[in-house]
Parts: C-alpha cells; structure tokens; sequence
C-alpha cells in the first residue's frame, strides 16, 4: 500500500477537493471552497494546508465567523444542498461564534462542514488561552456546544482518526434525509501531526444521491385515500424545491386538481399565477389556503417538517376526520401528525403516485373555488403594492416595487423581522428558485451574509437581499467581504427605527411595543425619548457599498433600476418605511402566550382573546 506522508490538516484538504456529489447523472464537486477566519486554533494547521493547497481549494476571507457559516448555507440552499462550503475558525470565541451558523444548518437540513480549532490534545499547555475549563473532565473544550446543533459532530484526537471521521462527516453531509451541520473539532497541535496516509484516501470519490421510492404498499393506499377524499389540499415545503420536484408538482397537480399552499421554504413550487396555487400558507398565508386547510378532509404534505408557523400552532385543520399523507425523504418528517408516510424522493413519489391516481380528479366546484381564491389573492397583493400610502411608503409598498422591477430569475433574500411574513404573502414567484428564505431558525443576521453566499451560488442573478434596520445592525460586515470579492448583492435596507415585527407582536399581546424602538432614554429612566440619528447609508458606504438614498417610492423605482445595471461590487439602498402601516393577517392564528394575570386592561383583554383562539388547536392522534 502506497502512502503519503501529510500533516493531518494538509490531509483533510486534499480529501475535501477530491469530494463529488451524482444526482441524475450530473456530477458536482461537493467543496466549492473553505471560509475562515485564522486565530492561533488553525493557523498553522488548516491555515498552512489551505496555502500549501490554494490551486485545489480556494480560500476565502469572512469578517466574522457565524456570518461565513450563513454564506455557506445559502450556497447549499441555491445549490439544491449538491454543494456547500467547509467553514474554519480559532478555538474559543472564533469556533462559538460560528455555533448560530450551525443551528440555521441544521434546522434547515442544509449541509454544511465547521471546523473549529480545538485545544491542544496532548494536555501539558493547559489551560491555553481561550480555553473552557470544567471540573469533571479533561476532554471537554467549548466546542461541544456544537453537540446539539450539529448532525455529526467528532473531535479529532490522532491525525490517522480522520480516515475514520471523514467519509462518515460525507455519508451525512450527502444525505438527503440527514444533513445539516457536520462538526470536526480539531485539536491545534494534531492538525499538526504528521501521519503517513493511504493514497487511496485522496483519490476522487462520488457519492450518489438517490431518489429513493416510497413502499409500494403505503403507495397504493396513498392513492386510495385520495380517491376517496372531496377536500384535499397540498402543502408543498422545501423539499419539493431541493428534490427539483416543481415540474412533477405541477404536472401532478394539473392531472389531479388538488389546489397547493406553500410553505416558506417551499415558496416557488408553483408560479404564483398558476391558477390552482392558494399561495402562503399557515400564519402568513393567504384567505384562500387557511379556509380550504380549514376545511380539508386530506392534506398532502410534500417535503414539509409541520414547522408552528406552517400549522398555525396546530389550529389549522379544523375537520374532526382529516387524514394527512406526508411525503419525505425523512422518515422523522414523514411520520408527524400521525400520517401515513411515503418516506421517499418528492419526485420520485409524485411521480409514482400520479400514475397511481391517472384519471381522478377533484370535481369542478373545488377546483373553481381554488382558482376563485387564487384570483382574489391577485387582486390584493395588488392593492397593498398599490396603496400610494404616503408620506413614508410601507412596507407591502416596498416589496411590489422589488417584485414589479426584478427580473423572474432574480432572487429575493430574507430571515428575520416582519420582512418573511409579508413575502410570504405578497411575493410574486416566478422561478423555483426566486424566494429565498431562511425561516426554519429566522435569524436575525443572516441576510447579507446569505445575500453573499446565494450570489456565488447563482452570479447569473440579481439577489435582493430585503432586511430590516434590527437585522442589518446585527450583522452587515461581509459587505466588506464583497467589496474584496467583487460580489454584487443588491441590499434594501428598510429603516423603520427598530424591530418593528416585535413591535406589533408586543402590541397584540398588550404591552404597547415595549423595548422594541430605537430611542433616546429619558429622564423618566424609559426608552422613550428622540428617535436614534442612525445614519445606515453612511454605514454602508464607508464600508464600501454604493449607496443610494431614497425618500419616497418614485426615488425607491429609480433606485432599483440603477442597482440593476450596477456592475461591480455591493449596492445599499436604503429607505425609510412607515412601521405603523402593516400588511394584516388572513384566517390564521400563531400561539404567542399572554400573561395570564396582569394589572394593565391591554393585557387582560389580549389574554381573553389567546384563550379563545387557543381552543382551536389540536393534538395530531
């Protein structure tokens, strides 16, 4: 046997480099490159092999760890999860800080590769700087806060324990069913370490991604128990689009008739215009979805884990004898509220069972109601991109100006905010792949640096990334990272002087959006006072953004259009919207608890109005 002689950090890039992904005969490298930021963890480990190796993988330079986690994800969202990046950071602060990150990869079943810097194995430096120390044990270091937000997680003790750990850190990271966050913690001193590795370790691999078939038992009794349904409606998630089932949706859909609501991940399923798509569904859905999910006696759900915001808190369905078929690649997500689960490819099902309902359709007056629901809709969204609400635009206002400009193949960013709910809504989709929203985790902070990862992914698009002032003052330094790229991300960033979502939820509840405005504190010891003087274009541009003001919605048009023919690196646009004027809900409900006692009337009314909705959920026997 042939070896070669490698510090385990110079093998663990080569062995990622040569990582290939096959699905439907097209073949992808898995690695597009290794993001990092270089602390004494990684430095002379990782950070040597990424030099020595820089003609097979290529590098690239974050500003803050738990952003260049979110840039990754994004890729693998665009990418249908085929491709992802590894992610490197320090010990201690550097590889916490990238724990966020793997949360919203885990959440959202997207791959992703972390590797952070660990303590030095051998012990006899302890405690190094940065080091977490605990009394009950010597083999714990603060990565294994990584344990519960991670799909696979190994510390790297000897350099021969990767050719153990790394194939399993791909059987995850390539599963359908499984992926998400795969942590390898690495240990400064064995990254080091030089070990004599098998040749055959580095030589090209492919992993199959298959489309694997439901039983074909649970098939046929799919198909009868749609035949035998009056009501059924589908809910089609994020799995439909990572699958690329939308044109086997649509194919199904018009043999069969079933009308569609989508989730936030599955936004783009179905054009928007397509005249059995409901839109939105669940607590920012549309009238349309939530009266005929309502009513349903089967629904259907196609790639969708039953996240609260798509089951209204469990009070979506009220029919006492609704049955649900759900299918999944994942036998978890497969089997929720108790559902007759074909665990499987969406495609791959959608396929098999429309051929096992050929010539069953709903009957007309369903499917003219779903079309009459759809049109209903068109008119709204209409309306509210139409309200010439003045003197500030709103919000609903800002989004139909973004939709009408853009092009079908561009994309709209989001995560965190009021921003989701109302693009969940009013979004007109054109493409599969034009809605990109990270709602699993919602978090705050991800946007820019997932406006960044999703350009790499698809330069051939514009990306508009929408965030809110809250969101943008979290995280917005990988505007730097695309000034050094040259990456073109078009960013909105929509000033309504604090968290304006908490805000009104705060409202709803009957504490009057305390804590949730940018404002002076006064004398009285409350944030009550003048509005902060945050000057976001300013912000922007001194790091290095082309920056466009604009003060109402004619500017706000001439703004979008300029950011179109923009060439170079990162636009802003930044405007001011009116936080008060609100895109309202349509037939749903969210479970937000209320105080259950309270001196303050607002509060009490608020509690007697939960209680009453509350009512309507329901355990899924």
């Amino acid at each position: 046997m042939t070896t070669k002689r490698l510090t385990m950090a110079q093998a663990l890039i080569l062995f990622l480099a040569n990582q290939y992904v096959e699905r439907d005969g097209v073949e992808t490298r898995f690695f597009a490159g290794v993001w990092g930021i270089f602390g004494h963890g990684n430095v002379a480990g990782v950070g040597q092999a990424l030099q020595q190796y820089a003609d097979k993988m290529r590098f690239y330079q974050s500003r803050n760890e738990q952003a260049q986690v979110h840039a990754a994800v994004a890729y693998a969202k665009m990418k249908n999860r085929l491709q992802t990046f590894a992610c490197t950071s320090s010990i201690g602060p550097g590889a916490t800080n990238m724990v966020t990150g793997a949360a919203v990869a885990t959440v959202n079943r997207l791959p992703v590769l972390l590797l952070p810097g660990d303590i030095f194995a051998e012990r006899i430096q302890a405690p190094v700087l940065q080091q977490v120390e605990v009394e009950f044990s010597q083999d714990f270091s603060a990565n294994d806060v990584f344990k519960p937000v991670s799909r696979y997680w190994d510390r790297i003790n000897r350099p021969e324990q990767i050719l153990a750990a790394l194939p399993e850190a791909m059987r995850v990271l390539t599963s359908p069913a499984d992926t998400g966050a795969v942590t390898l913690a690495l240990p400064q001193d064995v990254q080091a370490e030089a070990y004599d590795y098998p040749t055959a370790f580095f030589e090209k691999r492919i992993w199959h991604i298959p489309r694997n078939r439901p039983d074909a038992t649970h098939l046929q009794q799919a198909a009868n128990l749609i035949r035998n349904s009056s009501q059924p409606v589908i809910i089609a998630g994020g799995g439909v689009i990572y699958s690329e089932a939308t044109d086997a949706l649509r194919a199904f859909v018009d043999a069969t008739g079933i009308p569609v609501g989508e989730t936030q991940a599955g936004k783009g399923s179905l054009p928007y215009d397509h005249p059995l798509n409901l839109g939105a569904t669940g607590v920012t859905g549309t009238p349309g979805a939530n009266i005929l999910a309502r009513e349903a006696d089967l629904v259907i759900g196609i790639g969708t884990r039953y996240s609260d915001f798509t089951s209204a808190s469990n009070s979506a369905w009220h029919n006492p004898d609704v049955r649900f078929i759900n299918i999944n690649v994942a036998e978890f997500d497969a089997h929720k509220r108790n559902a007759l689960a074909l665990t499987g490819d969406a495609r791959a099902v959608l396929e098999e069972l429309g051929a096992a309902l050929a010539g069953w359709q709903t009957d007309d007056d369903y499917q003219a109601r779903a079309r009459k629901y759809n049109a209903e809709w068109d008119a709204e969204v209409t309306r509210i991109y139409n309200l010439e609400h003045g003197p500030l635009i709103s919000q609903g206002e800002v989004i139909g100006v973004v939709n009408s400009l853009s092009r079908p193949q561009d994309v709209v960013l989001c995560a965190a905010g009021s921003l989701p709910g109302d693009l969940h809504k009013l979004w007109r989709t054109r493409d599969p792949k034009g809605y990109h929203l990270e709602y699993g985790y919602s978090c705050m902070g991800y946007e820019i640096a997932g406006g960044m990862g999703a350009k790499m992914a698809a330069p051939e698009r514009d990306i508009y990334v929408m965030v809110g002032d809250g969101s943008y003052l979290m995280m917005n330094s990988e505007i730097v990272t695309m000034v050094q790229e040259g990456i073109k991300v078009i960013i909105v960033i929509l000033d309504n002087h604090g968290y304006a979502s908490i805000g009104g939820l705060s409202n709803a509840i009957g504490s009057d959006g305390f804590g949730t405005k940018y404002r002076h504190r006064t004398e009285s010891g409350h944030l009550d006072g003048e509005t902060l003087p945050i000057d976001f274009a300013q912000n922007a541009a001194s790091m290095g953004a082309h920056v466009i003001r604009a003060q109402n919605r004619d500017e706000f048009a001439e703004a979008i259009l300029e950011a179109h023919k923009h060439e170079g690196g990162p636009v802003a646009i930044v405007i001011e919207v009116d936080r008060s004027q609100r895109v309202g809900g349509y037939e749903s409900w969210w479970d937000v608890a209320v105080a259950e006692v309270s001196e303050n009337p607002a509060v009490q009314q608020a509690r007697a109005e939960y209680e009453k909705a509350k009512s309507n959920e329901r355990y899924a026997l």
